[in-house]
């Protein structure tokens, strides 16, 4: 790990992105009348990307354990597209990009597990950094 002791806390805020692309109309009115097999594809899903986010130092051996302040999971749809947002908030020494997007993985990730039996066309896309804030650098 990188040696971090000289480094100031500053509040440090990332927000990442994924997109879950759907097959078809049927699996977003699934989504949104709470009909999948599996449950509440939002609130598992949501339930999911909290654990992957305070989860990302025991999987990634070089990202440091933090206290994560604040997490939120947004969803919005566009078409067939579910559009997945993950905030990771906190005052430390070192960025939070990494849980974020860990955390959209694997919010993604859920939704597919959870849609599989409804819908064999689903995809994972664009998981990316959309804002990073605190530190030596702001990106968005």
């Amino acid at each position: 790990m990188v040696d971090i002791t000289q480094k100031q806390n500053t509040h440090r805020t990332a927000i990442a992105q994924a997109i879950v692309k759907v097959g078809s109309q049927e699996t977003i009115d699934a989504i949104k009348n709470n009909t999948v097999p599996k449950g509440d594809v939002f609130a598992m899903s949501k339930a999911a990307g909290f654990i992957g986010v305070k989860k990302t130092p025991e999987l990634l051996p070089d990202c440091h354990p933090l206290p994560i302040e604040y997490a939120a999971v947004e969803y919005k749809i566009d078409g067939l597209e579910i559009i997945v947002e993950v905030t990771i908030k906190t005052f430390y020494k070192t960025g939070v990009e990494v849980e974020a997007m860990h955390g959209a993985s694997v919010v993604a990730l859920n939704m597919y597990d959870m849609l599989k039996p409804i819908d064999k066309a689903i995809e994972i896309h664009q998981i990316k950094l959309l804002k990073k804030t605190g530190g030596k650098s702001d990106i968005g």
